[in-house]
């Protein structure tokens, strides 16, 4: 499988490098804002042998249009930022490339456009691309559905230079209907992300808690959403969506 890289920030390299060790996929290329590294490649970035090409461009200097024409790929994978999705959205829409974004934050506008593309393509979002912290919000909801009443905290920690509210703090507290306002988040060094729901019952508690030891886990992520995307139709999925299957008894 193909696979174009959107953004190539901390998370972004993170990612790249989980995509390079596994042989299901092929990194064809990196589009970032930056012309910092233009025209090197991944594997040399990160000094590793490698025969995937991974050629890091600049959006400044090379068209996704152009990109696509010279490098065709089956998946976008989008660490970018919230209006990224307006750069390469149209494009990889109309020859029905399919969508992955990670982005956290989405304002309306931009979920609309996402509903937009999916009309032409399969597109998937989730600010929150683990498998692990997907699975807590499965296990926390079946956990609501059966006791209604109980009383429900939701926990979030961040690298100190951290802006806002998690906004998987925040899909987490409105799938438990906890609100948005009574979520408690701390800003400490270089946390990666840990979120954690507190449920409290009259004479016991239960704690779930996931926490990323590491960027390398929004790689996993990306390569277990793209493997269950392969068979999709076009439309707009999310992580339960795609974990729905699993769960059936």
């Amino acid at each position: 499988m193909k696979i174009g890289l959107i953004g190539f920030g901390k998370t972004g390299k993170s990612v790249a490098s989980i995509l390079l060790d596994n042989k299901k996929f092929c990194l064809e290329w990196v589009l970032r804002q930056s012309t910092v590294l233009e025209h090197r490649s991944v594997p040399e970035f990160f000094g590793v042998q490698s025969d995937e090409p991974g050629l890091i461009y600049s959006s400044s200097k090379t068209s996704i249009d152009e990109l696509l024409e010279k490098h065709p790929v089956d998946v976008i994978i989008d660490f970018s930022s919230d209006n990224g999705i307006y750069e390469y959205g149209e494009a990889a829409a109309q020859k029905n490339i399919k969508i992955i974004s990670a982005i956290s934050h989405y304002k309306d506008k931009e979920l609309e456009f996402l509903k937009k593309l999916s009309k032409k393509t399969t597109v998937f979002w989730s600010p929150n691309i683990t498998l692990g912290v997907n699975y807590l919000l499965f296990a926390a909801k079946f956990l609501k559905k059966i006791a209604p009443w109980v009383d429900i905290e939701v926990n979030e920690e961040h690298f100190k230079t951290k802006q806002g509210t998690s906004g998987t703090a925040v899909k987490i507290a409105e799938a438990l209907d906890v609100d948005k306002e009574s979520i408690n988040s701390v800003r400490a060094g270089g946390i990666v992300g840990k979120h954690e729901v507190i449920f409290g019952f009259p004479f016991q508690t239960v704690r779930l808690i996931h926490e990323s030891i590491s960027r390398e886990a929004f790689g996993n992520g990306v390569i277990f959403v793209a493997e269950n995307l392969k068979e999709k139709e076009k439309g707009l999925y999310n992580f339960e969506d795609i974990l729905s299957p699993y769960f059936a008894v």
